[in-house]
């Protein structure tokens, strides 16, 4: 725990000035993320509150952490839909499908060893970074949009990107972007955009369950959220100016690379030394 804290029997942190600080700026963080390339909050939320703040309880940290990613991701989604980047009409039919899907993959993922998700979860990770470089020189379709001849597909991937979502329990930014370009073929920067929807949608659903357990830090949410609205007006700036000079999805691409090797390393060393115990 952070020098200064002081937790309750659930784990909440009563915050200094310095911690504060630092849950204002890992929040900044997240909400530059999220507006850059719409995932990646709840992979970086969970590691700060708890190894940078020192929040003592892993599920305060995540239901703390995943009200204030939706926070963060709502902020965001505002960002681009000023700039005119959301297909609302594909947010709300993949963000409906995803929740459902993510009800039946918690229940699933709930019955299988922590650190196999992860390590499942890395690999899953790669595949994806790769097809995403794979398609980088694909510019998308610029009036992509969700009709009927889509649709089906658009539930689809939506239903399956909440099924991994809620079965590894992390990650959905991730899924959720590269699931609406494969659905719709809308260029990467209206994916990112629209993404948010879903990604506010599934932190939110995570939040409440969290929250009627009496699992959230408030002050703590409240602090982050703050610094996440900052960072998250940045994020979405850098990621329209990224988006004209075509180097987004690279950063996509490499982004997932990074949090998939870090992941596999945590993961692998966790199940070998449990092999050797």
């Amino acid at each position: 725990m952070a020098c200064g804290a002081r937790a309750d029997r659930f784990g909440r942190v009563t915050l200094d000035t310095l911690q504060y600080m630092l849950g204002g700026l890992s929040g900044g963080i997240v909400g530059f993320t999220l507006g850059l390339v719409g995932g990646g909050g709840s992979i970086l939320a969970v590691p700060l509150m708890v190894y940078l703040v020192g929040v003592a309880s892993p599920h305060v940290a995540i239901g703390t952490s995943a009200l204030a990613v939706a926070a963060n991701a709502a902020s965001g989604l505002a960002q681009h839909a000023r700039a005119g980047t959301v297909k609302w009409r594909c947010g709300f039919l993949y963000a409906g499908s995803g929740v459902v899907g993510a009800l039946a993959g918690s229940t699933i993922g709930k019955a299988i060893d922590g650190q196999k998700l992860l390590f499942l979860f890395a690999l899953l990770m790669l595949g994806v970074g790769v097809l995403m470089l794979r398609g980088r020189n694909n510019p998308g379709v610029e009036g992509a949009a969700c009709n009927r001849q889509n649709a089906p597909k658009v539930l689809g991937y939506g239903l399956g990107t909440g099924c991994f979502s809620g079965f590894f329990g992390i990650g959905g930014g991730f899924l959720i972007v590269p699931g609406l370009i494969a659905s719709t073929r809308m260029p990467i920067l209206n994916a990112v955009g629209t993404g948010l929807v879903a990604v506010t949608a599934f932190g939110l659903t995570t939040g409440l369950s969290y929250a009627a357990s009496g699992l959230i830090d408030w002050t703590l949410a409240g602090v982050f959220i703050a610094g996440g609205l900052v960072g998250g007006i940045a994020g979405a700036r850098a990621a329209r100016t990224l988006s004209r000079r075509g180097f987004l999805t690279a950063i996509f691409a490499g982004l997932i690379f990074a949090v998939a090797a870090y992941m596999l390393f945590r993961s692998a060393t966790a199940l070998f030394a449990g092999a050797g115990g």
